[in-house]
């Protein structure tokens, strides 16, 4: 694209969108003392329930450590059989394995990327004894279907929500329909604490465990023991993990969460732009949006169709990086790795429309901190390639 005019600086495919309000806060915390776990975690954790329409939320250093607690607290263990879709970032089932349970694939819908419930049903045995379903780019799996099987099947049922802080399904937020649901703050999510996830749940017994079982397995208040009136004695009632939240990471949460409507709308309008400029491209796959849910917008996610185009998925990248445009592709479906093929025996075949899914697909930059300018450059750079590499 040498010969043709481009962007001047590289547009990187995420960024966060850190304003004063953050830093301030963020320096309060220093200031404070409470650099760890505090009482900036715990307001955010009240904040963050509300939010989401829920009884309880637990902070966590990741959404990986929400979903491995998850599991964990729930007693699923060595002999178990957990399903989830093999469309997903590889700690969903690294998590499982954490557990000491086995990950069983189920293969997605190809419209929408997300796990397919006809496909939950066929791979349930006698040692089922979850599902983690993953709300994928930012829209809902279909929850009702899901917990029709796990009421028929006795199964619990992890909601993988790394993609879906502000998804709703069927005019509810995401994050109280399973029995827990794990959201991720890592530094490229609709909103940030640089590192950090969130454990909901409506469950009071689940939560209290959660809580105990991320920070050593010890008692409840053993958090508070260095504050003024609180005890230097605890006790370790199981064998927990080191996941908490730190002060420092509740301060920029506490300000993402309140500025949440406004990225909110800023990634609907954006990906409202991608929408209607690649809308009559036959070249290019557009996203699907689901009629039963609000779109989150985490990821924008193209997918090219490799009979329209004389060029594949990876000279496609490499023609938006030399316009000065990044990308991601989400993601490499966990069978294809190397570890889930040599302990479990995966190989490419075994989920055709994962694998499909995959082969063709490009994820644009999206994000708040982004302009309208970007956006047009983005847009600018995809409709170029297209022309150019378009079969006649």
């Amino acid at each position: 694209m040498t010969d043709e005019k481009k962007r001047e600086h590289f547009l990187p495919y995420a960024l966060p969108l850190i304003e004063e309000e953050e830093i301030a806060e963020v320096v309060d915390a220093l200031k404070s003392g409470w650099i760890s776990k505090g009482p900036k975690t715990l307001q955010f954790e009240k904040e963050f329930a509300e939010f989401i329409g829920v009884k309880y939320a637990i902070a966590m250093n990741s959404c990986t450590a929400a979903l491995h607690i998850s599991l964990a607290a729930a007693g699923i263990g060595p002999g178990d059989e957990v399903i989830t879709s093999p469309l997903t970032f590889a700690s969903t089932a690294n998590t499982i394995i954490h557990a000491g349970a086995k990950p069983v694939f189920a293969d997605i819908d190809p419209q929408s990327g997300m796990i397919d419930p006809a496909k939950i049903e066929d791979k349930i045995t006698k040692r089922t004894r979850a599902i983690v379903p993953v709300h994928y780019g930012g829209q809902a799996c279909d929850m009702d279907r899901i917990m029709e099987l796990a009421r028929k099947y006795k199964l619990y049922v992890s909601e993988d929500a790394a993609h879906a802080v502000y998804t709703q399904y069927k005019g509810k937020l995401i994050g109280s329909i399973g029995n827990t649901t794990s959201f991720s703050f890592y530094a490229t999510k609709n909103m940030t604490t640089g590192e950090g996830g969130m454990l909901t749940t409506n469950d009071e017994e689940l939560a209290e465990r959660a809580r105990v079982m991320s920070l050593h397995g010890m008692s409840r208040n053993a958090w508070s023991r260095y504050n003024k009136g609180g005890s230097w004695y605890y006790e370790v009632l199981e064998p927990g993990f080191k996941y908490n939240m730190t002060d420092m990471q509740a301060a920029l949460g506490l300000h993402q969460l309140r500025k949440l409507p406004r990225f909110q709308a800023l990634r609907e309008e954006y990906a409202g732009m991608y929408q209607e400029a690649f809308g009559d491209m036959e070249e290019l796959r557009i996203p699907h949006v689901l009629e039963y849910g609000r779109h989150a917008w985490h990821l924008y996610s193209i997918r090219l169709v490799p009979e329209k185009l004389e060029i594949d998925r990876n000279r496609f990248i490499e023609e938006l990086t030399a316009a000065n445009i990044g990308t991601s592709v989400h993601f490499i479906p966990v069978h294809l790795h190397p570890y889930y093929r040599d302990t479990y025996g995966y190989q490419r075949g075994d989920f055709p429309l994962s694998e499909e899914f995959f082969d063709h697909l490009i994820s644009l930059p999206l994000y708040p901190k982004m302009t309208k300018e970007d956006v047009s450059d983005v847009i600018s750079a995809v409709r170029k390639i297209v022309h150019r590499y378009r079969k006649c």
